[in-house]
């Protein structure tokens, strides 16, 4: 759980770092839509960032359970987040690496479906 929570917790860091970066430094390099596609990143990896910390906070969470929701949104943040500032960063060809930001965005889909069910499956122990 401690792994996690550090592993968040720079993440939390980055994702203030990318947007004051992006709030700043790319107001003159990137297009409209390039900033645009940025903050999106930056927006969602603070999301989930939010998510991480809950989750990884919360003790009706299961160990198992919570490294799988985790991973999920570690791996999403990696994909979505970072194939966007791949490209909007390093110059990579969004056609080159087309399908790893919908997979990221699944990604997330998975790890939000992962723990709704947990919350479910939970719900009726209980009663």
């Amino acid at each position: 759980m401690h792994k996690n929570l550090t592993i968040t917790a720079i993440l939390g860091v980055l994702t203030i770092a990318l947007g004051a970066f992006g709030a700043h430094a790319l107001k003159e390099i990137l297009t409209v839509d390039g900033l645009s596609s940025f903050e999106t990143a930056v927006r969602y990896q603070f999301y989930h960032v939010l998510v991480l910390l809950f989750v990884n906070s919360y003790s009706g969470f299961s160990e198992a359970r919570r490294k799988q929701i985790s991973n999920l949104f570690f791996l999403g943040i990696l994909a979505f987040s970072g194939s966007i500032y791949a490209i909007q960063l390093a110059g990579v060809s969004a056609k080159s690496i087309w399908f790893v930001t919908p997979l990221g965005g699944l990604l997330f889909i998975a790890g939000w479906t992962l723990m709704a069910f947990t919350f479910l499956k939970s719900s009726e122990k209980t009663k």
